[in-house]
Order: structure tokens, then C-alpha cells, then sequence
């Protein structure tokens, strides 16, 4: 999978420069030679990058091959310095489980780096609306649009249409359309065993799917019957969203729903913003907003604060507690909940304008990045 997401990234940064009249950040031989040192492991297997590092990694929720990473740093006569680094951090997955971490690692003392996407927002506030939009848009003879990450979100919004049909909820006769050409080849990876996909996961395609590629994607575009479409990119600004999205932000019967967080600037915030009837750009086309455009995040791959909290809160000795990955109000809310719901020494918030300093024993100092 590796190479498909870095291969796809350097595509995309690629666009992000020329747009912006910019140098890319790296080239395509970049991402050869990096493919070129990366190599496996197991998970909750230790390996010594050198005689003073050792890294393991714990099986995450996030997606596939997700990964909790812990490093400790290791000079002989004195105490281990360890650091687990949560990355986008999700407590369960509908296609695998996740294993409980060993108590050992519990108990350690730790530094740790954790993110802060859904800092504000507990599990419970989260409102499940995709079955109603897909339905109430389907019985009035309108089209679905859903806009899906190629990894994780695309391969569950199938599963979530199939688990509707296999319910009686969702007719078998409502053509589905899949979309996006690194969405099918994730799709066509969760057939391997390596993946560990739940036995019941495994089947996850629903009925009546069709494939689309560019030779028939301009048959659905103007095909008048009432249909479902997942396609990339997640945001709605590349891959094949854009063609769907111009086609049926006109159509008052139809739907735009998108299934997980739009970044500001992103075709996907725009819409959000943009009132019915107001005239809407995209890809150079103009039109006006006239179809429903829905918002959920029940399907977000990210633990909500109330989760990330009970993740924090098993862990014995923790010394200190940097959070990252999430908008400044929210790390500087959560970081208040954390203060109080969490046994940590200490607590800081990861930005761009300090160094921190740790020791085995936690937080030792901060340094500014602003140089003289």
C-alpha cells in the first residue's frame, strides 16, 4: 500500500505547485529512493535501528497498517528515554481488531505524542445520518454522491451500502458506482490475507456494484437514473469528484455528501459554505448550488476526545504529554481536558515555534525556534 500512497502524494503535490507557482516539496526519484530503504515489520516486533534506538510498533485503528509507534533510546548506565507517538490514532476499525497493549508498555515511562483532531468532540455528539441521506435522496429519484478517502472511508462507505442492502433497507436494483482509480486498487488489496480482515468483513462489496474507469464514467455522467457514486478524493478537489460534483450540484433531487473532514481551501469547504442558490466554481466551471450537500463524520477515522482520554488514561507513569495534529483552539482545549482527566507531570502543545527538550524522566526544557 505503501507505494500507491506515496506514488499518489507526489502526484498531488505536483498539481499543489504548479497551481501555486511553487517548487515541489520532492520528485518523483524521491519516492523511488525512499521505497528503496523502507522495508517491513511485524507489529510488536522490536528492531534496533542502531545499537541506541529500538522502535516497535502496536497495531493502530486508524486504517490499515496504521501503527502506534514506540522508540526508546537506549545508552548504557542510564535510563531509557521512551517516546510513543500516537499518529492519527483511531481505537477501532470495522475490517480488524486491535489488540490491547501488552502491560509492559503500560508501565513504562513515557513521553507521549498525541494527536488532537476531534479534541472537542466526544463519541457521543457524533450523529449518524449517512443511511437516512443515501435513502431519502434515493426514494425521491435523485442521485448519491459520496465523496470517500481512496483508503479506509471508500473500501466502509461499500461495506456500509452492502450491510443497507443485506438489511432490506437499500434495494439491490439501485445501480452503485465505484470511483477512483487508487480507491479500486485499495479495494482489490483487502482481498489478501496478510490484511487480517475480519471473516465477516471479508465479503464487503455490495450488490449491483460497477467499477467505473474513464471509458464509461461519461455514460453515468449522463445517465438520468437514480444511482450511487463513491468516488475520490475524500475533499472533493482531485481525482473524479469534481466531474461528479459539477454534473449534480445542479440537480435539486441529487446529493453531495461528504464522509469525512474538508481542510479549509478545499473544494469540499467551499460547498460547505456556499448557500442554496449561490454560484459555486468548480474546476473552472461555474454553476448554481442547487442539490442537497450533507456533511458526517460517524465514519471518521480519528478517536473522539472522550476515547483519546480513556486511551491516555491507562498508562501508569506518564511524564509528559505534547499534542499535535489539530486546528490551535482545539489542541488548546483538549490540552485543558487532558490537565484535568489524565495523570501526566506535564503537558504542552506542539507548534512551530519550540523545540522541547525530554529526558528519561519527561519534559526537561523548551527551546524557540526563533533564532537570532
Amino acid at each position: 500500500m505503501l507505494p500507491l500512497a506515496l506514488a499518489d502524494s507526489y502526484k498531488v503535490l505536483k498539481d499543489v505547485a504548479k497551481r501555486n507557482n511553487t517548487k515541489q516539496l520532492y520528485s518523483e526519484s524521491d519516492v523511488a529512493e525512499t521505497l528503496r530503504h523502507v522495508s517491513a515489520t511485524d507489529f510488536t516486533k522490536s528492531v534496533d535501528i542502531n545499537p541506541n534506538i529500538r522502535l516497535t510498533m502496536f497495531k493502530n485503528g486508524h486504517l490499515i497498517g496504521a501503527a502506534l509507534i514506540l522508540i526508546q533510546v537506549r545508552y548504557k548506565g542510564y535510563p531509557n528515554i521512551n517516546l510513543l507517538f500516537t499518529g492519527d490514532y483511531n481505537n477501532k476499525n470495522i475490517f480488524f481488531n486491535i489488540p490491547k497493549l501488552r502491560k509492559a508498555v503500560k508501565r513504562l515511562p513515557l513521553t507521549i505524542i498525541q494527536e488532537s483532531t476531534y479534541g472537542t468532540t466526544n463519541s457521543d455528539e457524533v450523529t449518524e445520518c449517512f443511511e437516512e441521506n443515501v435513502l431519502k435522496c434515493i426514494r425521491s429519484g435523485g442521485t448519491v454522491v459520496n465523496m470517500a478517502f481512496s483508503l479506509g472511508r471508500f473500501q466502509e462507505i461499500l461495506y456500509k451500502l452492502k450491510t443497507m442492502q443485506d438489511e432490506g433497507k437499500l434495494s439491490t436494483d439501485i445501480p452503485i458506482f465505484a470511483d477512483g482509480t487508487l480507491g479500486l486498487r485499495y479495494t482489490a488489496l483487502f482481498s489478501k490475507e496478510e490484511l487480517e480482515i475480519k471473516p465477516e468483513a471479508v465479503n464487503f462489496l455490495p450488490q449491483n456494484l460497477c467499477f467505473v474507469n474513464k471509458e464509461n464514467r461519461t455514460e453515468i455522467l449522463e445517465s438520468e437514473e437514480s444511482k450511487i457514486i463513491v468516488t475520490t478524493s475524500g475533499m472533493g478537489t482531485y481525482g473524479p469528484a469534481p466531474q461528479y460534483i459539477i454534473r449534480y450540484i445542479k440537480d435539486k433531487k441529487s446529493l453531495i455528501q461528504f464522509t469525512g473532514f474538508t481542510t479549509d481551501g478545499t473544494l469540499g469547504s467551499r460547498l460547505k459554505m456556499a448557500q442554496d442558490g449561490d454560484v459555486v466554481t468548480i474546476g473552472g466551471m461555474v454553476a448554481i448550488k442547487k442539490a442537497r450537500v450533507e456533511y458526517t463524520t460517524e465514519f471518521s477515522a480519528h478517536a473522539k476526545a472522550d476515547e483519546m482520554i480513556e486511551f491516555l488514561q491507562q498508562f501508569e507513569d506518564i511524564k509528559l504529554i505534547l499534542i499535535n495534529h489539530g486546528e490551535t483552539s482545539v489542541k488548546e482545549e483538549f490540552a485543558k481536558r487532558i490537565l484535568q482527566e489524565v495523570n501526566s507531570k506535564n503537558v504542552g502543545i506542539l507548534n512551530r515555534e519550540y523545540l522541547y527538550r525530554v529526558g528519561p524522566y519527561g519534559f526537561i526544557k523548551t527551546m524557540s525556534t526563533k533564532f537570532e
